[in-house]
């Protein structure tokens, strides 16, 4: 007896995925490069899952590629989580996303990143750095919709049928002109869900979001993902309001205040939004992202005060310590300072 599931029962199977990934208001942790890595992800899920509001998923840095199919070590590189079901160690599951100009290559990456366990499979079409756009990658395509449609619908055609395949954009390249055609190829491509951070390449990342412009993607016959600018529960409610969907994908302001995941759907009469995750509480995550795994400690110092300096907009106490070993590079000096910075 065969017992491979038919076509029907594969796509029967994606369609009920997706109804249960967005059944419920969904909270994902964006992938932002040469920030949400591996340790940081595992950090912040972990954060999450502490708190009682998991992210329901977090998508990966983007995985470049060029001119052939990635050898496993990459995939593996970039998301370790892969030999551990596609979930950090809170529960937390991990998509793979790509980033090329190449259909039928991005096709057979797609497939082989399927084949190492990847739950599912996002498409950048957002990146808006200068060198991977001068190589035709990430936030030019959207000047490209057609190009966009050939990606998209080759890596649907590649994946097995039951794995989604989803899209991040911005409202485009160097203006909004062409988000008509931009969601008509969206719409043409089998994609089974779209995240949109709300300014163009252009704008980049500099305030405001323009949440407003999402609605005109909420036409689409899939779920939509507002992202961009929330900081807080009054951004978050403001974007849901202005877009027009209630799914949000968190960014910087999941780092700066690594509670803003709870803060997001509190009840502002229930609990101070602002002191979600004091800062005592949050010192045991620190010390154990400067415990994590790098090339070497000089690396693994330099990620931390990236992240140190992100905290100082959401933790006053963070300041303190920032002016106190900005300078230092002994990992062990701090560590020692963090653990005497608790109130």
């Amino acid at each position: 007896m065969n017992n491979t599931p038919s076509l029907s029962q594969a796509m029967q199977e994606r369609q009920h995925t997706i109804q249960r990934l967005f059944a419920n208001p969904v909270r994902l942790l964006a992938p932002m490069e040469g920030l949400t890595d591996p340790l940081m992800r595992q950090i912040l899920t972990q954060i999450a899952s502490d708190l009682g509001r998991p992210y329901d998923w977090s998508v990966s840095e983007f995985i470049r590629v060029t001119q052939h199919v990635l050898p496993a070590h990459v995939f593996y590189k970039y998301v370790p989580e892969l030999h551990h079901d596609a979930k950090t160690a809170s529960g937390t599951p991990i998509h793979i996303q790509l980033l090329g100009s190449e259909a039928q290559l991005m096709a057979d990456n797609a497939a082989y990143a399927a084949e190492l366990g990847a739950p599912a499979i996002d498409i950048n079409f957002g990146c808006p750095a200068k060198t991977v756009n001068s190589h035709r990658g990430g936030s030019v395509l959207l000047d490209e919709p057609d190009v966009m449609y050939d990606i998209i619908s080759a890596v649907r055609r590649a994946v097995p049928v039951n794995i989604p395949v989803s899209a991040k954009i911005r409202l485009g390249y160097t203006d909004s002109s062409r988000m008509d055609d931009i969601k008509a190829a969206i719409a043409a491509s089998g994609a089974d869900w779209l995240t949109i951070h709300a300014r163009t390449k252009t704008q980049g990342y500099k305030p405001p979001a323009y949440w407003d412009k999402i609605q005109n993607f909420n036409t689409l016959d899939i779920p939509v993902i507002a992202n961009g600018e929330i900081w807080n529960r009054a951004h978050a409610q403001n974007c849901m309001a202005q877009s027009g969907t209630t799914h949000l994908m968190l960014g910087r302001g999941a780092v700066t205040r690594p509670d803003l995941i709870v803060q997001v759907d509190a009840n502002k009469n229930d609990i101070e939004t602002e002191t979600v995750l004091a800062w005592e509480d949050l010192i045991m995550h620190q010390i154990k992202f400067l415990e994590g795994i790098a090339k070497n400690d000089v690396v693994l110092v330099g990620r931390y005060k990236q992240w140190l300096a992100m905290l100082t907009k959401g933790y006053s106490e963070a300041k303190i310590l920032w002016d106190s070993i900005k300078r230092e590079k002994n990992k062990a000096a701090i560590i020692s300072a963090l653990q005497i910075s608790a109130p």
